[in-house]
């Protein structure tokens, strides 16, 4: 029997696999796989998603004009230049589709976030991994791997899944040395969290000139992952394209109202913020002294790794702990896991004590 075949290279994509959310026989989880704001989202974007109940049957505004506003407004950004998206995520596939197709190249780090390569190969592109040093985006190893066929590049800065960092003078000496047909797309998911003097998400880039694009996420600090919901800010050629390429009613209204609210609850974020400021480093030094290796993270994260990955793994889901497994990253010996509330980073810390005691 004859069937449509795909596209070359489709059947070559490793579907995304997220992180697990239930544990055969416990009813009271602990959930750090998928590096969610334990806090949940602000109680103001909770009661924006809830009054929109009654307008289900109306489409959503296709520009998204008002959350595009807020997000201008409190990151004193040009709304003009902003593109929502239903995630970040279908903002990177947009990208890929629109500036990379078969023949081309895109190029990540090697422990780079799972979606690059997807979204490369959905667009008949090949993708291209940079080597890294000291589990940190490499600059030089990127631009060494730049081709006459190079259309993006891909960096997360901070990175998933290992929390590192690049300073904003390596973005700059990346782009620098990038040629300038070459689009940039500096993934900013968690720049919320990282409170490092160093640090740039790349906006500045942005404003530089037309090759670069800044991507963020309302799904990290916000709290907001069930609705989907990100942004980018573009050069006006790149808004350009996108405003083509993208559905017309691609980001649902009750997203937009949830968002506006909790991009506008500053006090919310900080709260989360200085949530994590405490027990991030917690919860790197507890492990640390057990004596297994973890990553140096600015995320709201950390990636450990163990002797023996399986013991590790089995230990949390004893105490009903669900971290993420990262051997599609490049770490067969690793676990991701999620910063959390108080009693679930003491979870983490007792359960990973059994291995030790």
């Amino acid at each position: 029997m004859t069937v449509p075949a795909p596209r070359a290279g489709v059947l070559e994509i490793s579907p995304y696999v997220g992180g697990e959310s239930d544990i055969e026989g416990v009813e009271n989880i602990v959930k750090l796989s998928s590096n969610e704001n334990a806090l949940g989202p602000s109680p103001r974007a909770v009661e924006a998603f809830g009054r929109m109940a009654s307008s289900l049957h109306l489409y959503p505004d296709g520009a998204s004009d008002e959350l595009r506003a807020a997000i201008g407004e409190v990151h004193g950004l040009d709304p003009d230049r902003i593109v929502c998206g239903s995630g970040s995520d279908e903002l990177l596939s947009l990208l890929s589709h629109a500036y990379a197709g078969p023949g081309d190249e895109v190029i990540y780090p090697e422990h780079g976030f799972a979606m690059y390569p997807i979204a490369t190969r959905a667009a008949g592109a090949h993708p291209v991994v940079a080597p890294e040093t000291d589990f940190t985006t490499d600059v030089d190893a990127i631009l060494a791997a730049v081709t006459t066929r190079t259309k993006l590049v891909f960096v997360a800065n901070p990175n998933n899944p290992t929390g590192t960092y690049i300073s904003g003078d390596e973005l700059v000496r990346l782009r620098e040395g990038l040629p300038e047909s070459v689009l940039l797309v500096v993934d900013a998911a968690y720049a919320e969290y990282v409170g490092r003097n160093d640090y740039a998400d790349g906006r500045e880039l942005v404003e530089a000139g037309g090759n670069t694009v800044m991507t963020r996420t309302f799904s990290k600090i916000y709290g907001l992952a069930a609705l989907r919901l990100g942004w980018a800010y573009c050069p006006s050629n790149v808004v350009d394209v996108l405003q083509r390429v993208r559905g017309p009613f691609n980001v649902n209204a009750a997203a937009q109202a949830a968002g506006v609210a909790a991009i506008r609850d500053a006090g919310y974020v900080q709260f989360s913020r200085a949530h994590n400021d405490k027990w991030l480093p917690w919860l790197t030094d507890e492990v640390r002294a057990m004596g297994f290796e973890v990553l140096p993270s600015v995320g709201n994260f950390i990636l450990i790794r163990f002797p023996d990955v399986e013991a590790a793994f089995a230990a949390l889901q004893s105490h009903g702990v669900i971290p993420r497994r990262v051997a599609g990253y490049g770490f067969p010996d690793g676990l991701r896991i999620t910063v959390g509330r108080e009693e679930d980073n003491r979870a983490v810390v007792a359960a990973l004590g059994t291995l030790v005691s």
